[in-house]
């Protein structure tokens, strides 16, 4: 076991991936958000988003711990502290099943049953399906275990509600959409290091042009998705504004790269814009949410 010393902690910190985390918190706490008339119970929302980070960090961990030969391989993940040999894999298991247990237990004894069970399949999907067997075995690994990170706003909604409505599914479905085109992004960039580590990511199994047409066809697609929750008045102008121009925005670096016969840098900035694009894309959610409840209140 590992001497439990500052440096040490620090590597422990960064083994859940902060800044993945933080983003799920995020979109987790939009969804709890967007489903209370005003603001959740305090200890729904607290206890909520613990169980959910603290279940998202669990995973990423986990996602350490099976890729450490993977990590030792690309120069991205290289110093990651299993690949540097900052921790060793048993410290790092026990640290990412503590935090994941507690995670579902908090869930469980203080929001509801329906939670824990939908965070526990979500960290499964994740850490087993998609990094044990999806990521390994298919070009389209990154769609078909984008489930699990397309669940934290609905899991919210979940620890609000104790019920799945549409709004949250339409939730979950827009950061279903948005993951393929974020992440070939990054692939495209990193294709020759996933090549070397034996990685069937899209680009490496079927070239960068093939993944530059999907990346835009998916793309389009998001837009669409993204103007549903205006068309079933789930939100208003506001959001609806704000979808356009991120929206449009997008389209732009995905047209860039499909023009680009020399795609590396511009890759990363559609990987770098796309996590910009959906932080304010949920913030113009929650904006317009609240904005409507003023003026009803208000005209009330």
């Amino acid at each position: 076991m590992t001497t439990l010393t500052l440096n040490s902690w620090s590597q422990y910190y960064s083994l859940t991936k902060p800044k993945v985390v933080y983003l799920i918190v995020f979109t987790a706490m939009v969804g709890m958000l967007l489903a209370a008339e005003g603001l959740p119970a305090p200890d729904i929302f607290v206890f909520g988003l613990l169980g959910i980070g603290l279940a998202a960090a669990s995973g990423a961990a986990i996602n350490h711990v099976v890729d450490e030969h993977i990590d030792r391989i690309m120069d991205r993940t290289r110093n990651r502290p299993l690949a540097s040999g900052d921790l060793d894999q048993k410290s790092a298991l026990i640290f990412a099943l503590s935090i994941g247990v507690l995670g579902i237990a908090i869930l469980m004894a203080f929001v509801n049953l329906l939670t824990a069970i939908l965070t526990f399949f979500s960290l499964v999907g994740y850490a087993l399906i998609y990094t044990m067997y999806l990521k390994r075995a298919t070009p389209q690994n990154i769609v078909l275990g984008g489930a699990a990170g397309a669940a934290p706003p609905l899991l919210g909604w979940t620890a609000v509600t104790g019920s799945v409505g549409t709004e949250a599914l339409l939730l979950f479905l827009i950061i279903f959409v948005w993951t393929p085109p974020h992440f070939w992004a990054l692939a495209i960039r990193r294709r020759e290091e996933y090549a070397k580590a034996d990685i069937p990511m899209l680009p490496v199994t079927h070239g960068v042009d093939f993944t530059k047409i999907q990346i835009l066809l998916y793309t389009i697609l998001l837009f669409i998705v993204t103007m549903m929750p205006f068309i079933i008045q789930m939100s208003g102008l506001i959001y609806l504004s704000g979808a356009v121009a991120l929206g449009i925005g997008f389209l732009y670096y995905a047209v860039r790269l499909y023009r680009e016969e020399q795609p590396n840098i511009i890759a990363m900035k559609t990987f770098g814009y796309s996590i910009y694009y959906l932080t304010l894309l949920f913030a113009f959610l929650l904006v317009d949410h609240y904005a409507r409840l003023f003026i009803r209140g208000w005209i009330l």
